[in-house]
């Protein structure tokens, strides 16, 4: 009987930085909340870009981490994860 195991890795709570922290608030927390929490974050400060809904256009707590320009949200993951640590 073979079972499957269960991808752990974005359950694994993680260290989150003091600049992330001021978004999603202080961790440790996994991968899946922290996505959860910076989402609600930006649609409640309305970051999404009115004409391209992909783009997300930081205000200057989400500038500190991903930058101050307008950036596409598949992007976004790679960014947020130089500010997590195990």
């Amino acid at each position: 009987m073979v079972t499957k195991q269960k991808n752990t890795k974005f359950m694994k709570p993680m260290k989150v930085s003091e600049d992330l922290a001021i978004v999603v608030g202080k961790g440790p927390m996994p991968r899946t909340e922290v996505t959860k929490k910076l989402w609600a974050y930006i649609k409640k400060k309305g970051l999404q870009d009115k004409k391209n809904r992909r783009n997300i256009n930081p205000d200057e707590a989400l500038g500190k981490i991903l930058g101050k320009k307008s950036i596409n949200m598949f992007q976004m993951t790679k960014l947020v994860n130089k500010h997590l640590s195990d």
